[in-house]
């Protein structure tokens, strides 16, 4: 009988360990597919950028759902924001939460920026964190307040765009890719690609603040081990 771990690559004419490496290279760096491709080139590995690109659709999420699951608890300060995201001639509104520390908890596309798509977005943390949080911070959108009071009534909401930093400063990352790729095509695919690329991220979330050189480099070793085994390759 095939293990989980061979049957997963089962079919594929690369062994895990490559097709592993390039998903973490498409979704960690603003690297566009042919990008990658060369890069896997440069070490002799020859395939071609529509290869990147399925081994990043069919494998993304099953590491980011993997990543999920083994991140410690995340904090009890939501930090929630939106901004807009134009796909052709339709505009979308990517909203995002994380917590105190930067690790991001949701980041959902919607069509609108509503009431209706704030409290969406408050059932869809609650469900996912299984709890609610102490605080909830975002910027003066009415829609957030108007969501709270139906969703989560007697949480602290602090409103101040000055506050709200730490979200505003997460979708850094999301326009560095959005100008990578030329723009997203679908709200169907920023979705996918935001899901992965966000959770992949949060495992290699590294805080440099108060901790010595050689902490930042035990942490960032532990953080590759932790890839290893979500992929199922050896270290």
């Amino acid at each position: 009988m095939m293990t989980s771990a061979r049957a997963r690559y089962a079919g594929y004419r690369f062994p895990s360990e490559i097709i592993s490496h390039a998903v973490w290279l498409y979704f960690r760096f603003p690297l566009g597919l042919r990008m990658v491709e060369e890069l896997l080139a440069a070490r002799g590995i020859i395939v071609s950028h529509e290869t990147v690109r399925q081994w990043a659709r069919k494998f993304g999420q099953q590491f980011a759902n993997r990543i999920r699951r083994r991140l410690p608890r995340t904090g009890d300060k939501w930090h929630l924001d939106e901004v807009v995201l134009k796909m052709g001639r339709v505009k979308h509104w990517l909203w995002r939460a994380v917590d105190q520390t930067g690790i991001v908890l949701d980041v959902p596309v919607q069509r609108r920026r509503d009431k209706q798509a704030a409290k969406r977005l408050l059932r869809k943390l609650l469900k996912k964190q299984m709890r609610p949080p102490r605080v909830m911070i975002t910027d003066k959108l009415a829609s957030y307040g108007a969501a709270k009071r139906e969703v989560m009534p007697g949480i602290e909401h602090r409103q101040h765009k000055g506050l709200n930093n730490r979200a505003e400063n997460s979708h850094q990352p999301t326009r560095r890719r959005e100008r990578q790729m030329k723009q997203f095509k679908s709200a169907g695919q920023a979705q996918r690609f935001l899901s992965a690329h966000d959770q992949i991220n949060n495992l290699f979330h590294l805080r440099r603040d108060h901790v010595t050189a050689a902490e930042h480099r035990a942490s960032r070793t532990q953080k590759f081990e932790i890839w290893a085994e979500i992929c199922s390759v050896s270290w």
